[in-house]
C-alpha cells in the first residue's frame, strides 16, 4: 500500500486534456467520502464541495466566459499569485507555463493563441466534471491549508481511480460573479476549482515534461547523523 501511495504522488499530473467519456455519481462519491479524512486540526473539516456536470457545469462555463470578456478579475485579497512574485518561484512559473505550450507547439509570440488555451481554464480543458471548493471567508491561514490537504486527497483518489485532474486556482478570477450562481452563504468564498474526468492520453499538453525543486533545495535534515 505505501508504494502505491508514493507511485500515486510521483505519478499525478495537471491533466489539462480530457475526454468526453461520462463519469458517475457513484465514482465522484466515493472520492470524495475518501478525501473527507483528510488531515484537520480540530476535526474542523473547514472545506466544501460542489460537483457541477452537464446543464450545471455549462452554465458556470457560459456565466464565467461573459465575465472573462470584461477582462476584470476578482480575485480580491486572495491573489492566486503575490504581486511581483520574487525568486526562485518567479522563474519556477515562467518555465512551468514555457513548457506547457512547447508542449502544445505555441511559441511566445502567439499572444492570441495563448489567451486561448488559457480561457480553456474556463472550461474545465473538456473535463465532464467541475469540482469547486469552497471555505468560510472567517477562517484563518491554518483552515486554507487544511483545505488544501482536502483537494490533495481528492487528487490522489482520482488517480487512483484512473481519473485525471487538474486544480485551478484560475477560477479565482470569477469567484464573485459565480457565487450567486453556486448558492453560497455571505461568509463563503469559493477558493478555486477542479478538472475531473478520463486524461486524453494523446493530447500534446500530455507530453508536458514536469519539474520540481530538487529535494536539497527544500529539505534540510538535521541530526541524522548523531
Amino acid at each position: 500500500m505505501a508504494g502505491d501511495i508514493l507511485t500515486a504522488l510521483c505519478r499525478r499530473r495537471s491533466c489539462r486534456a480530457f475526454l468526453p467519456d461520462p463519469v458517475s455519481r457513484q465514482v465522484i462519491e466515493a472520492i470524495l467520502d475518501a478525501a473527507r479524512w483528510a488531515p484537520s486540526g480540530g476535526n474542523l473539516q473547514p472545506w466544501r464541495v460542489i460537483a457541477v456536470t452537464g446543464s450545471e457545469r455549462d452554465e458556470v462555463v457560459r456565466i464565467a466566459g461573459e465575465a472573462l470578456f470584461s477582462g476584470a478579475s476578482e480575485e480580491g485579497e486572495h491573489f492566486i499569485y503575490p504581486p511581483d512574485l520574487w525568486e526562485p518561484y518567479r522563474t519556477r512559473r515562467f518555465a512551468n507555463a514555457e513548457a506547457l505550450y512547447a508542449a502544445l507547439g505555441v511559441s511566445r509570440e502567439d499572444k492570441a493563441a495563448r489567451y486561448r488555451w488559457v480561457a480553456e481554464n474556463f472550461r474545465f480543458f473538456g473535463a465532464p466534471i467541475g469540482l469547486f471548493f469552497i471555505i468560510d471567508r472567517r477562517m484563518g491561514h491554518g483552515q486554507w491549508a487544511q483545505l488544501g490537504m482536502f483537494m490533495q486527497s481528492v487528487a490522489l483518489a482520482a488517480e487512483a481511480e484512473g481519473l485525471g485532474t487538474c486544480l485551478q486556482e484560475a477560477w479565482a478570477r470569477v469567484r464573485e460573479t459565480l457565487h450567486g450562481q453556486l448558492g453560497l452563504e455571505e461568509h463563503e468564498l469559493l477558493y478555486c476549482g477542479m478538472a475531473l474526468g478520463w486524461p486524453d492520453p494523446g493530447h500534446a499538453s500530455a507530453s508536458m515534461v514536469r519539474e520540481r525543486a530538487a529535494l536539497e533545495e527544500i529539505a534540510e535534515f538535521r541530526g541524522f547523523g548523531d
